[in-house]
């Protein structure tokens, strides 16, 4: 195992990842913004170094976390999600410099971030496919001939997009016409690529997603699938695990398929295959492989009892992932709400300071935080201020520790959607396990 660690990322993942390091003896440097110097990571730290330049961007200068990297003699460098954890160019600059990257090679993330690409690559190994453009479309005029040659209605969607952004519906060619300027330059903006792809739009879907791990001996195997359905703008905000939506021989089959997804880039560590699961026909399609740490991994840690950060740095450094990949079975019921600082009707950000933090505590309770009573949350970074975890023995008890929770902790300062799901939560399509991407839509029309 190397010894020292560079935790190039911020908040609540910062924390976790310092805190299984820890559990390895593995020395950790975090790195920090101006505008997080008060937050629990810069302080867990072994050490800690604040980054120059403008707070929103500094997590993604590759140059400068390349350059703490080597004054803090760190040997490895975690990229957490977001920022620059699925940057090809960031991961080979850190090999380059000598650095153990914990995730997949750069090749895997480059392969997999070009959505086009990765739909083909997969397609040509026996991985089932949504109807769509095999090829970016650049023009208007292509995006609506695809459409048409699908069948309406269709998605657009960024070729090198993911997370749920640069997406939209269109239900008719002047539609198509529409969203495609406006995708492909929110595309160009955030990406820096302006290439969309098509494909055929389902009316009632679930996102169902399977955890994979790519072993340091060149073994792929998974630990199960995570349901993410409840989702506002394409952006998640609850999980759980197992899926209801999913039964034993559905779940060896995309168990299959995302094995078969993650070989054909030579998987190496923790990373994510997601399917859109069709309620109408029980079909399942490749959505996209996430080639990085998942926000809602503790939901599988719970279930499995392992630690995947701990499994990320022992196969990063050769090892095994420290549990027996034939013998771990997973148990009980996990779900996983996303506390973020938005107003809980109109999921508009609300940054501010924290006055008041109390965490829920109890059996089968756990809070991934990024804050606490007396840091703030500024309007530089992505909304999520802690992941509040429950694990009952089936999901009824789940949901009954999930409400517990959700009333016990309490969040006082800037806007919060607790009260979005203590709402979900008692939701009736929600507990009964019959729900689709639609729901929270539905809830907030």
């Amino acid at each position: 195992m190397f010894e020292s660690l560079l935790v190039a990322n911020r908040g609540e993942i910062a924390r976790r990842v310092i805190r299984s390091a820890r559990s390895l003896g593995v020395r950790t440097v975090a790195v920090y913004s101006c505008a997080d110097a008060d937050l629990p990571f810069v302080a867990e730290a072994d050490e800690a170094v604040e980054l120059s330049g403008p707070p929103a961007q500094v997590y993604r200068n590759a140059s400068q976390l390349l350059d703490v990297a080597c004054k803090t003699n760190a040997e490895a460098v975690h990229p957490g999600y977001g920022f620059l954890s699925e940057d090809a160019g960031f991961a080979e600059a850190a090999d380059a410099a000598g650095l153990i990257w914990v995730g997949p090679s750069a090749k895997a993330i480059s392969a997999m971030g070009d959505k086009v690409a990765a739909r083909n690559t997969v397609a040509s190994a026996g991985v089932p496919v949504a109807p769509g453009s095999d090829a970016a479309v650049i023009t208007q005029d292509d995006a609506v001939a695809q459409a048409q040659r699908i069948g309406f209605p269709v998605m657009l969607k960024a070729a090198a997009g993911g997370g749920g952004m640069g997406m939209a519906v269109a239900g008719d060619a002047d539609t198509v016409r529409t969203e495609h300027a406006k995708v492909s330059a929110f595309a160009q903006r955030i990406f820096g690529d302006q290439r969309l792809f098509v494909e055929r739009y389902f009316l009632r879907v679930r996102h169902v997603e399977v955890q994979v791990l790519g072993l340091a001996n060149g073994r792929i195997v998974t630990l199960g699938e995570r349901d993410c359905s409840v989702q506002r703008r394409h952006q998640k905000v609850a999980e759980e695990s197992p899926s209801p939506a999913v039964e034993p021989d559905l779940r060896r089959r995309m168990e299959h398929a995302a094995v078969l997804a993650a070989s054909t880039v030579d998987y190496r560590n923790a990373g994510t295959v997601e399917f859109l699961l069709d309620q109408d026909t029980g079909e399942f399609f490749f959505l996209e492989m996430n080639t990085r740490l998942q926000v809602e991994h503790p939901v599988t840690e719970l279930r499995y009892g392992v630690d995947l950060v701990a499994a990320q740095l022992r196969i990063a450094a050769g090892a095994d992932p420290g549990f027996d990949v034939d013998t771990v079975r997973p148990a009980g019921h996990a779900i996983e709400l996303r506390v973020n600082a938005e107003d809980p009707k109109r999921f508009l950000p609300g940054p501010g300071p924290v006055t008041e933090w109390a965490e829920p505590a109890g059996d089968g309770v756990r809070v991934d935080a990024g804050y606490t009573a007396g840091t703030t949350v500024t309007p530089f970074y992505d909304s999520l201020m802690a992941k509040l975890v429950v694990h009952g023995r089936d999901r009824a008890q789940a949901l009954d520790r999930a409400r517990a929770a959700v009333a016990g902790f309490t969040i006082t300062g800037p806007r919060c959607n607790l009260p979005f799901h203590a709402e979900l939560l008692e939701h009736p399509d929600f507990v009964s396990g019959d729900y689709d991407t639609a729901l929270v839509p539905r809830m907030r029309p």
